[in-house]
């Protein structure tokens, strides 16, 4: 177990990372793990050998990595760690087309959120990890801050559930973006969602 920090001056220059660089996931299924991160992020292969895969879907290096190293166990489940990776879309009509491709694909979500902040998508990759992909509701950072600061999130901190076939329907049919992400506080939170995103 890692040592707890010790406390640093708070006179120290506050220095942050410039971005978030990628996320490497040890698996005893490299090519199932391989084969659906590819398909989830249209991800191309940067490099792979017979127990390791670097995949990129922009000009990074690569943004995540899947590694078979000798001797990897199962996870257990409800085990503690990392519960889930976020990928942002840059709008609805890029969500909406990733969920109708996946789906065409056999990958649907194991749940949908509309998180108030963000309207969200989960899904399960084979080792059971989950992965969101997401639109920021706002577009602007301070309106987002904002509503994580207001009593709707405090009363509910998860958000709602949707139909994403309704969403894509919505989408479709050339509703309105706001209109289609419009946060319901009244509907609360179906605990039957709560439980398969908790799974």
């Amino acid at each position: 177990m890692a040592a707890q920090p010790k406390n640093v001056s708070s006179e120290a220059p506050r220095i942050t990372p410039a971005k978030f660089a990628h996320a490497v996931l040890r698996t005893t299924r490299l090519k199932e793990m391989v084969a659906w991160y590819t398909t989830v992020l249209n991800a191309k292969i940067a490099y792979e050998n017979n127990f390791l895969s670097f995949m990129t879907y922009d000009d990074e290096h690569h943004r995540i990595a899947i590694a078979a190293f000798p001797g990897i166990t199962e996870r257990q489940p409800h085990s503690a760690g990392l519960d889930h990776l976020a990928y942002t879309y840059a709008n609805l009509g890029d969500l909406v087309a990733t969920y109708e491709r996946l789906k065409e694909a056999g990958i649907t979500p194991v749940v949908t959120i509309n998180h108030g902040i963000t309207t969200s998508m989960y899904y399960r990759d084979p080792d059971g990890g989950k992965v969101e992909l997401q639109i920021d509701n706002y577009d602007n950072a301070q309106a987002m801050h904002d509503f994580m600061r207001s009593p709707v999130f405090e009363q509910n901190p998860i958000g709602v559930d949707f139909d994403p076939d309704e969403l894509a329907r919505g989408y479709h049919e050339g509703k309105p973006q706001a209109e289609l992400v419009k946060y319901d506080a009244e509907k609360g939170f179906n605990r039957e969602s709560l439980a398969r995103l908790g799974a």
